[in-house]
């Protein structure tokens, strides 16, 4: 049984496919994650320490 360990090699079509997914998709989900992400962080974090200033 042969071992075969080179892979297949990419096509254009393939290529560009992968490109506009990430273009299109993946990156602005990323984005929109990270930003709610960061949201989420900062709103727990006031719940439990308070709003951020000095206490009045």
């Amino acid at each position: 049984m042969p071992h075969h360990t080179d892979p297949a090699p990419v096509g254009k079509p393939e290529e560009t496919r992968l490109f506009v997914f990430l273009l299109v998709f993946l990156f602005p989900l990323l984005s929109v994650l990270t930003v709610s992400g960061y949201g989420f962080i900062v709103w727990i974090s006031q719940l439990f320490f308070g709003p951020p200033g000095p206490p009045s």
